[in-house]
Formats: C-alpha cells, sequence, structure tokens
C-alpha cells in the first residue's frame, strides 16, 4: 500500500486510541477488601474518522490539507465478585424491563438455593445418625 498523508493520518488516530485503550481497561484491576475480590467489567466503544485532500498548486510542491478524530466511551455495567470461593457477577445498569431484572437475579437466586440445600442436608445429618 502507497505511504500517503491520508494512511499517516490515519494510523496515528489508530495508535492513540489503542494506546487508550487496552485489556485492563475493559476487566479493571482486582480490587481485595477482606476476603472479598471485587473485578470491574467495563463496556468500550469508540469510533473514528479521518481524511484529506492533495490540494492543487501552482507550485511544484505537494500540498495536503486532512484532519482526524475520535471518541471512545468506557461504561461500567458489572463486578465481578469473588467471595469466600464463590463467584457472581454483579450487575450495575438499569434494566428496561421485569425479564431483564429477573434474568439478572438467577445467579443470586441459585447461591441462596445452594445455601439452603446444604443447610437442609446439615440438618438431616445428625438426627440420621442419631436414629442408627
Amino acid at each position: 500500500m502507497k505511504e500517503t498523508p491520508v494512511n499517516k493520518l490515519m494510523e496515528s488516530t489508530l495508535q492513540r486510541m489503542k494506546d487508550m485503550v487496552d485489556t485492563s481497561t475493559i476487566i479493571g484491576e482486582p480490587m481485595v477488601t477482606g476476603n472479598t475480590t471485587l473485578i470491574p467489567v467495563s463496556k468500550v466503544s469508540y469510533g473514528f474518522t479521518s481524511g484529506g485532500t492533495d490540494l492543487p498548486s501552482k507550485q511544484n510542491q505537494e500540498l495536503f490539507g486532512g484532519a482526524g478524530g475520535g471518541g471512545i466511551s468506557i461504561t461500567p455495567v458489572a463486578f465481578i465478585v469473588i467471595e469466600n470461593g464463590k463467584c457472581r457477577m454483579m450487575q450495575i445498569n438499569n434494566y428496561t424491563s421485569s425479564a431483564d431484572r429477573a434474568i439478572a437475579m438467577i445467579p443470586e437466586l441459585v447461591d441462596k438455593l445452594t445455601e439452603l440445600i446444604n443447610t437442609k442436608k446439615d440438618d438431616d445429618a445428625p438426627a440420621e445418625e442419631a436414629a442408627e
């Protein structure tokens, strides 16, 4: 591909955007408090544009006019929570419907049911031992 001022402009714009956003922007650094670890999760959206033109000149030198720009949006969406060997995701987004809220609550519901079943098994175990 021929190296042109527009190519240089686009490469420069993309490189600067890559420098601003990397994997640690999406999955953040873990934060430890006591026996709980929180890992932030973000949504990253970006766009860019650039363009240019060779301008006619009465002189023998080439004239170029161009511009480039971009934008990045980083939105926190959730936290991965690791606590007592259990991992769950806590969403921070606004829910648009009751179905969204219900789906978001499923992991917590599974955790509570698991705890309830384990508690029930623990309560039944001594009774069975006493009967023997």
